[in-house]
């Protein structure tokens, strides 16, 4: 019998206790109801309320809340079905309309992702919300954002986790990068080709420049050494007549000269005479240089007389 009151006594205590005091935590909010209605809200740390009067009626977590968004199947502008998840961060920012604004802020959050995701993807086409993947978590966080308002919630920012096209689709999709692989290996090889084929041209260009140059060099070297040998003859031949003028001009140059040049008549006559084909000649053609040696003898005996 004692040990039954005892017992009682603890359970009454306990009853009395967790409805007269309530401690409530740094990370959420109470909402305190007396008789059923909104008497205000608990902040964090120790409160007092009246048995069978008050009661805490919601316990909201002021935290930031990550809510899984449960994949499921879009249509693209493009008619393709996708099939899309994705994260959504939400916070209570007024526990007040959150308990009373509606039932399960929650719930309502997640649905209204998917319906806002559904939407975004049907304005975009496959290859797009790939693209495109930032500016659809905008849209739909700015969309969520708007209707949530009377909630007490907000909605800090949304993300897409997948998205998977059917295997059909995969499939094709994998064909056409196969074939862009394919169309860019040969451009990158015709690529290749006209590079090394522009290189052999500019080689051989260059070549030719090269060749151009050394025998336009060698043509001006070839010129200089001839003008060199013109001049060099020329100035040996005004030399010559120089020392003929000047052998002239003593007694019996004159007649020195004329006999040289006659010598050499007779040798270049007989030069000619050699490679034509004449075989007939005058009798006195044949003397004219024994003739002309003569006249030098008696030149030159003359010459020794007259000294």
């Amino acid at each position: 019998m004692f040990w039954t009151f005892t017992l009682l006594s603890i359970l009454l205590m306990y009853f009395i206790f967790t409805r007269l005091f309530i401690i409530v935590e740094f990370r959420e909010e109470v909402i305190q109801e007396r008789l059923g209605k909104f008497k205000k809200n608990l902040s964090p740390g120790f409160h007092f309320l009246v048995p069978f009067v008050d009661r805490p009626a919601y316990r909201r977590e002021m935290r930031e809340q990550v809510l899984d968004v449960p994949s499921q199947t879009c249509i693209t502008k493009d008619n393709i079905e996708v099939a899309v998840d994705g994260l959504v961060y939400i916070k209570v920012m007024d526990a007040y309309k959150a308990s009373y604004g509606i039932s399960n802020y929650q719930a309502a959050a997640v649905n209204l992702a998917q319906t806002t995701m559904r939407s975004e993807v049907g304005k975009i086409t496959l290859d797009d919300t790939f693209s495109e993947r930032e500016k659809m978590n905008e849209n739909i966080v700015r969309e969520i954002d708007k209707a949530a308002e009377p909630w007490g919630i907000k909605v800090l920012r949304y993300e897409i986790k997948n998205i998977r096209p059917s295997n059909e689709i995969v499939d094709t999709m994998e064909k056409q990068m196969e074939a862009e692989r394919e169309k860019r290996a040969e451009i990158t090889h015709s690529e290749g080709f006209r590079q090394s084929r522009i290189n052999e041209s500019e080689g051989q260009q260059s070549s030719q420049v090269l060749i151009s140059e050394a025998n336009r060099q060698k043509r001006i070297n070839e010129a200089l050494g001839k003008a060199k040998e013109i001049e060099l003859v020329a100035e040996a031949t005004a030399n010559g007549i120089k020392r003929i003028a000047q052998a002239m001009q003593h007694p019996g140059g004159e007649l020195a000269v004329k006999t040289k040049l006659v010598e050499q008549y007779i040798d270049e006559f007989g030069r000619i005479i050699e490679s034509s084909n004449i075989s007939v000649l005058p009798t006195e053609t044949a003397n004219l240089k024994t003739f002309f040696e003569g006249v030098s003898k008696v030149s030159d005996h003359t010459k020794s007389k007259g000294e």
